[in-house]
């Protein structure tokens, strides 16, 4: 095969039928080249890196012993499945990757009828599965289901009851357990342990001479019970791998096996095609495999953004220089916690995401990763709360979702000292709809005993974060992606009072009713307004969406014919929804002009959030227009 012909391997595949028609030696080249067309486009645009490194071979061996399509392939978490849009006819659109208009980082049915299943939150592959397999069964086809799932998802309960269902009921399906020993961060947790068990350690060598040696030693009958031992060392073993597991799930366990070569994974699928019951395959993989910066930093590389791909160093950009809310969140955390014995941390498998990797380091004793669990971090955290303790949730919007019936029934009905704090409240840019926090004032603020609050800087958060753990009760807090204002934050941050706001800015035409990222948004608006059109706009930063600040809000609306309410959260049942049921109680609405400025009934794909911010209308630009518009002007 010639350097051209080797080149052109990947702009030949439109279907996965193509990858069929590939011998393992065309797939080894084709692996580089997907490898090459995936570290040069998230070098260019950011992306998911080292995941989607880590399993090319295993996505070619799957494409190659089974017929894609017909057979249904569901990625967990999707943050792999890089390598599967190339060959599903989208190579030609990669370069669009995760930008505005362009394809989406994660599986989505409506992108590609080989997305069997739209995924973005982890531990769901198992289960939707499943209902396929069953559903095939139903139907009387024939066709196979293909999960793939890694260690760092299977440490959910999710996955364990998807596996149990599954064992029970015996639908032919495969299920490929990806091993990398990673999640986002290092994996914790006695499964992790479990898995990462091999084989060929120094311990399973010892026992199995030892064994040999004792039984052999027994007068008469000794040599034959060594042998038999001998003869049956895989069950002895088994004990001692994860293959016990599963088969106590009824699956038949194949493994481990290494995932990085493609003939033997390829030989291992085609077998395993032969068995009529549920079979999972132990793969494992090297996060970041065959591109060293990502294998030497996976944590960094599994979402990273532009980097120049010779070196694996981020490129310089034009930002602010300012820390992220997120970096100072933790700071204050650990600040806080230094002067109070009783703040624990508790993350899900995201110490780095969330900003509690300071306070790993400074209270180890008190930090508490418990993996992808986001229902037992909340459950837990209740559990401490009982004892007098003040546990910190750090998690992020979108998965904090995965656990709402814990805040209802385990914090807030109980009237906990539980403290939420939502990271990636409000829109977060490319990761897209599966991922932007626009619902969480929406699900959080009809909770009873629940205060909720949201800052309008880095100097408001560490005040609300010192009002929360203050505070006898559950607390929220949602934050935004990316980096503050710039206000200074205090040493000793001051305790806000619950239920008041502040007016920012004074005015008389109208006024902007706003909370958390759009006050300044807001402020530059009224200031631009005024410079431009002459009009004095009123700012009001409430702080908090529950309990509202009534009183300041009805004094507002008493002074203001014209009112805007503006929020980056969904306008179903969000933060305008609560003031306007307020206002409709007091009946305090007549002869008033009011307009709700937000995220429209419907999800927000991807792109920057300054595009979508100016795409809803809820930027600088579009706050202008609305007040404009609300004016007759």
């Amino acid at each position: 095969m010639t350097d051209l012909q080797k080149k052109k391997l990947l702009s030949q595949i439109r279907t996965p039928a193509d990858v069929q028609k590939l011998s393992v030696e065309q797939l080894d080249i084709l692996g580089q080249e997907l490898r090459d067309t995936i570290i040069g486009t998230v070098a260019a645009h950011g992306g998911h890196l080292a995941p989607s490194l880590g399993v090319i071979e295993l996505t070619l061996a799957l494409f190659k012993s089974f017929n894609i399509g017909p057979d249904k392939l569901v990625w967990d978490v999707g943050h792999q499945a890089y390598a599967h849009k190339l060959l599903t006819g989208r190579a030609d659109k990669f370069d669009s990757l995760r930008q505005k208009d362009g394809i989406s980082g994660f599986p989505r049915m409506e992108e590609s009828e080989y997305d069997h299943f739209g995924v973005g939150h982890s531990s769901t592959s198992i289960s939707a599965a499943l209902g396929m397999a069953m559903a095939r069964d139903l139907k009387g086809d024939d066709n196979e289901v293909v999960a793939v799932i890694g260690d760092g998802s299977l440490t959910a309960g999710l996955a364990f009851e998807g596996l149990n269902q599954a064992g029970d009921h015996g639908s032919k399906m495969v299920v490929v357990l990806n091993d990398n020993e990673m999640s986002i961060s290092k994996n914790v947790g006695a499964l992790s342990q479990f898995l990462s068990r091999k084989m060929t350690t120094p311990f399973l060598q010892r026992l199995k001479s030892d064994v040999e040696d004792i039984l052999g030693n027994i007068p008469k009958i000794g040599g034959d019970l060594a042998g038999y031992a001998k003869r049956y060392g895989d069950s002895v073993k088994s004990f001692f791998t994860p293959g016990i597991l599963f088969e106590a799930f009824h699956f038949t366990y194949v493994g481990p096996i290494d995932g990085h070569n493609t003939a033997l994974l390829v030989k291992v699928f085609e077998e395993i095609k032969k068995l009529d019951k549920p079979v999972l395959v132990h793969v494992l993989t090297k996060k970041g495999k065959g591109y060293l910066p990502a294998e030497s930093d996976p944590t960094h590389f599994h979402g990273v953004g532009k980097f120049a791909p010779e070196t694996g160093l981020a490129r310089k950009y034009s930002g602010t220089g300012l820390p992220s809310y997120t970096s100072i969140f933790g700071s204050t955390l650990c600040n806080l916690a230094a002067k109070d014995d009783k703040i624990m941390a508790i993350t899900a498998a995201m110490p780095e995401g969330t900003g509690t990797e300071c306070f790993r380091k400074n209270h180890p004793e008190r930090f508490v990763d418990v993996g992808i669990c986001e229902q037992h971090a909340v459950t837990f955290a209740a559990g401490l709360a009982t004892q007098g303790f003040k546990p910190a949730v750090a998690i992020y919007s979108t998965f904090l979702q995965r656990a709402y019936d814990q805040v209802v029934h385990d914090v807030c009905l109980q009237n906990l000292n539980v403290n939420l704090f939502l990271d990636r409240g409000g829109l977060v840019g490319e990761d897209g709809a599966t991922h932007h926090g626009v619902f969480d004032i929406s699900y959080l603020r009809h909770i009873p005993n629940l205060v909720v609050m949201a800052p309008k800087d880095e100097a408001e958060l560490a005040q609300m974060m010192a009002t929360a753990f203050d505070y006898d009760g559950p607390c929220a807090m949602r934050y935004p992606r990316g980096t503050g204002v710039g206000a200074k934050v205090d040493d000793e941050p001051k305790k806000l009072p619950i239920g008041k706001g502040e007016l920012v800015r004074e005015g008389k035409d109208a006024v902007i009713i706003t909370l958390g990222s759009r006050v300044y948004p807001a402020m530059e608006a009224a200031m631009d307004l005024e410079g431009k059109d002459g009009l004095e706009v009123a700012v009001f930063n409430t702080r908090f969406v529950k309990p509202l600040p009534k009183k300041q809000i009805l004094e507002l609306v008493e002074r203001f014919d014209n009112i805007i309410l503006l929020e980056e959260n969904a306008l179903a049942g969000g933060f305008g929804s609560a003031v306007l049921e307020m206002l409709n109680e007091e009946d305090a609405m007549q002869g008033k002009k009011i307009k709700c400025i937000g995220i429209p009934d419907e999800f927000v794909e991807h792109g920057t959030q300054r595009e979508l911010r100016s795409m809803l209308g809820i930027d600088m630009t579009g706050i202008m227009k609305a007040v404009k518009e609300l004016l007759g002007k």
